[in-house]
């Protein structure tokens, strides 16, 4: 018989990652979430020094290619009419405390943890989209948002392991043990991927012009 979200063992399960199992997950999710949220909160530090000196230049202006001070000139870096970081204040802030919740042993409810998978989809979705305007639409990259990127990429795979694993996402046999066994592998290979995009993109920026 299978056992519901709410009953189902909160620490151990074969079928899920370890790093998506219990108090592990907890921990996983309040690191990814306070570097996630400190790199947001310095987005929002530049942005207001912006907004009082637009000849601000900011800590994270190294080159051409490597400029926050043009990305969040843009109006890509205001998508919903407001800096995009304060999405990643509040958003991230939930996590962290998820994350905290379940390294004191709190369990929640097949509803809500859909709730917490959304959220993370469409964090990925955003960030897809916020690469894709960087490298091809503003042309420059942005440091702390590049760490952005790099948190929620793995935060979105363990999270949708768990669900996979705990039976919030409906999955098949093979599907299970398919999340389970190569989570990482997707991990490693979206952030090299990603890392890669970058390089080819902007070459200068590593190799100098």
């Amino acid at each position: 018989m299978r056992t519901s979200e709410a009953s189902a063992p909160p620490s151990h399960r074969p079928d899920a990652p370890r790093m998506a199992q219990g108090r592990s997950f907890g921990l996983f999710l309040v690191l990814t979430g306070v570097v996630s949220w400190l790199a947001s909160g310095m987005l929002v530090l530049e942005r207001l020094a912006l907004y009082k000196d637009p000849d601000y230049i900011t800590s994270c202006d190294f080159n051409p290619w490597v400029s926050c001070g043009t990305v969040m000139k843009s109006t890509q870096a205001a998508l919903f009419g407001f800096p995009n970081p304060f999405l990643g204040i509040v958003g991230f802030a939930v996590v962290i405390t998820i994350g905290m919740a379940l390294l004191a042993g709190a369990r929640f409810a097949r509803w809500y943890w859909i709730g917490v998978q959304v959220g993370v989809s469409l964090a990925m979705v955003f960030i897809v989209w916020l690469w894709s305007q960087a490298l091809y639409e503003i042309n420059a990259l942005c440091l702390y948002c590049m760490v952005v990127w790099a948190m929620v990429i793995p935060m979105f795979l363990y999270t949708t392991a768990r669900n996979i694993a705990h039976g919030v996402i409906p999955a098949s046999g093979p599907v299970r043990r398919f999340s389970a066994e190569w989570t990482w592998v997707l991990a490693v290979i979206l952030l090299v991927g990603t890392a890669a995009t970058i390089f080819l993109r902007f070459p200068g920026a590593f190799l100098g012009a």
